[in-house]
């Protein structure tokens, strides 16, 4: 292997796959240093950092030679438990000793099995965690698109379109479309979400899941809203129109929070954060530029 990446075998005593894992992890610092630790995997997410497992391990070390690292460990296992699942894994060591995510295709989401401890049979399960891990690309995937794009643009739409007077009614249309088609799809994220959250064996990524249910309430309340919204010339349709812009702005901020919370929760490819952070930039430019001609105009 080569002598800039991390290795990792782990045993999960609560479920099968990666999540609640307890690993022995080792690498190789570029001035040739060994380092072996052990490090609870609590999430998809995990940067592996050292940390107490639920059971004990007295001793554990690495060695590197023959271009091939090897842990060596010595772990105490509770009473009674003579089969166990266990789960292997290698990634790439960056600067600064950071352990980088290992590749999502191939052998690496094929890397579990069951270690049966009395006869030393090692059976491996055959494609391992890949269900699961085209579950948590569909679901980022389909809230970034719903929440974090198509909000915005609804939004946009709405604010903007509506200035010029060829436009209406066709301004009002294309806002329900984007922001229905938002809704809707922030749905099929959701029911993607419970299905990784019963998968995850308990552990669970709170903040994430519980602005992922604020984010349903407010769209449901919205679209409850349009059922009740005023003619223009009602005196209340001043205090509709507050109302309504006021939460679609906060459900659009928070929704950007919640799929960047999402990203460090899921830790793809650094480019997927960045062609993100570029499509916000460019709907930001598109706006400020919008601002400007319809303040001209009005």
């Amino acid at each position: 292997m080569q002598p800039t990446r991390w290795i990792a075998w782990a045993i999960n005593p609560t479920g099968k796959g990666m999540v609640g894992s307890q690993s022995l992890v080792a690498y190789r610092n570029p001035n040739g240093i060994l380092n072996a630790y052990t490090s609870p995997v609590m999430s998809y997410g995990t940067k592996l950092q050292e940390g107490n497992l639920s059971f004990q391990v007295p001793k554990i070390s690495a060695d590197f030679s023959n271009n091939e690292m090897i842990i060596y460990a010595t772990i105490v296992l509770p009473k009674n438990m003579t089969t166990v699942s266990h789960v292997w894994q290698e990634g790439p060591v960056r600067g600064d000793n950071h352990l980088g995510m290992h590749p999502l295709g191939g052998d690496n989401v094929k890397s579990m099995g069951t270690l049966d401890l009395l006869s030393g049979k090692v059976m491996t399960t055959k494609g391992g965690t890949s269900g699961t891990l085209h579950f948590k690309q569909v679901h980022g995937i389909i809230n970034a698109v719903s929440w974090g794009f198509l909000m915005p643009v609804g939004a946009i739409t709405a604010r903007y379109m509506k200035v010029f007077q060829s436009a209406d009614p066709a301004w009002f249309y294309a806002h329900i479309i984007c922001q229905s088609s938002a809704y809707l799809l922030g749905i099929a994220g959701a029911v993607t979400g419970i299905y990784l959250g019963n998968k995850s064996h308990g552990i669970q990524h709170s903040t994430h899941r519980t602005i992922g249910i604020l984010l349903l309430v407010l769209g449901f309340i919205q679209v409850l809203a349009l059922k009740l919204r005023p003619k223009k010339e009602h005196k209340y349709r001043i205090w509709w129109n507050f109302y309504h812009h006021s939460v679609g702005y906060a459900i659009i901020i928070v929704s950007i929070f919640n799929i960047f919370e999402g990203f460090n929760i899921l830790n793809p490819l650094k480019i997927w954060r960045l062609v993100y952070a570029c499509v916000l930039i460019v709907l930001g430019a598109i706006a400020v530029i919008l601002e400007v001609v319809t303040w001209a105009l009005s």
